[in-house]
């Protein structure tokens, strides 16, 4: 029989963890992994799902129509000046306040042609009241419409004269741009009561040939 000596080391006893343990940890383990994992998928999922339109579109902002918008601009006015015998015509420079579109410049200038005129060393033959009913700008040249008062009074001097005036005012913009005069919406064919011939459409050049002042 061998004696127990005290010194010597005791042996370790091992306890063994029992299965059930082992079991319900590895079933916590496996759970928490599952929902990490649930978690995870569901946030990809939220993420991939295509977001709701905004129930109303953006308004496009729209720029402003410059075109239509009243400017100041210098057109030529054409007016008379008295050389003894004759007239000779004289371009003024007339600040008018229209819209930018080519119409409403010419319009502008015809009716400040119309009033009459500013300095008392030019003169006009264009009789008083005579009014612009009209004026458009189509492509096969300038339409003017005047009323009545325009084929009134004056010999074929005066004729002459009141003709350039509207002829060279209305091309103002283009000086080659022929022109079509009308009176109450009728083609002006004779002028005056001396019947002096209007053929048209007129050019600034075709009245130089055909109606020197």
């Amino acid at each position: 029989m061998r004696d127990h000596d005290p010194a010597s080391p005791q042996p370790t006893s091992r306890r063994s963890v029992p299965r059930g343990v082992i079991a319900g940890l590895a079933a916590v383990v496996l759970a928490t992994a599952a929902g990490t994992a649930w978690w995870t998928w569901r946030s990809f999922q939220a993420q991939q799902q295509p977001q709701p339109l905004p129930t109303t579109a953006p308004q496009p902002t729209q720029s402003p129509d410059i075109s239509q918008a009243p400017i100041q601009q210098t057109v030529q006015v054409y007016w008379l000046r008295s050389l003894d015998d004759r007239f000779e015509l004289v371009p003024v420079p007339v600040a008018v306040t229209a819209p930018g579109q080519p119409d409403a410049l010419v319009k502008a200038a015809l009716e400040a042609m119309l009033q009459g005129t500013p300095e008392s060393e030019f003169t006009s033959t264009v009789p008083q009241g005579t009014q612009l009913r009209q004026v458009e700008i189509k492509p096969d040249g300038i339409h003017v419409d005047l009323s009545p008062e325009f084929t009134g009074g004056g010999g074929s001097a005066s004729m002459t004269g009141r003709l350039g005036q509207v002829l060279y005012t209305a091309t103002t913009l283009d000086p080659n741009a022929p022109v079509w005069i009308s009176v109450e919406g009728k083609p002006l064919e004779v002028l005056g009561g001396e019947g002096l011939m209007i053929d048209q459409p007129m050019t600034r050049q075709s009245f130089e040939q055909n109606f020197p002042l």
